[in-house]
């Protein structure tokens, strides 16, 4: 999997050249990550973690931990909300806590709530945090 995300991390990164070097966007347009559950939260660690550009960035548990993962969240500085469905059935709550515990912003918020991998409840979370962190508030 850690193949398929550090290419995946390549190509949102041409991605986000692309959509700067447009004139109604440019260069300086804020950027956030707000991912998905299991690769979401696998390509976004990765790219948040690579990727100066992005200012605040929301991850979803569900995501297979494993040593490469921990070192690119120790890198992320920026605001983070994580979500953790708290009985997922193919990840171990205990690894997602790790991970959590892993991101080095000094503003991090964790959303545990009931539920498994893909019956997640985003009850608790801040509908306005990206807007918020990216100036758009």
């Amino acid at each position: 999997m850690a193949s398929l995300a550090e290419q995946a991390v390549a190509e949102w990164r041409a991605t986000l050249d692309a959509l700067q070097a447009l004139p109604q966007i440019g260069p300086d347009a804020p950027v956030g990550y707000g991912g998905g559950i299991a690769m979401g939260t696998a390509i976004g660690i990765r790219l948040t973690a690579a990727e100066p550009r992005i200012a605040a960035a929301i991850f979803g548990g569900g995501s297979f931990v494993d040593e490469s993962v921990i070192m690119a969240a120790r890198q992320i500085t920026v605001p983070v909300q994580f979500l953790l469905p708290w009985d997922d059935e193919h990840v171990d709550r205990s690894s997602g806590l790790a991970l959590f515990d892993a991101f080095a912003s000094a503003e991090k918020t964790l959303h545990a709530n009931p539920g498994d991998h893909r019956s997640v409840r985003w009850d608790g979370v801040d509908d306005a945090f990206l807007s918020r962190h990216l100036g758009r508030a």
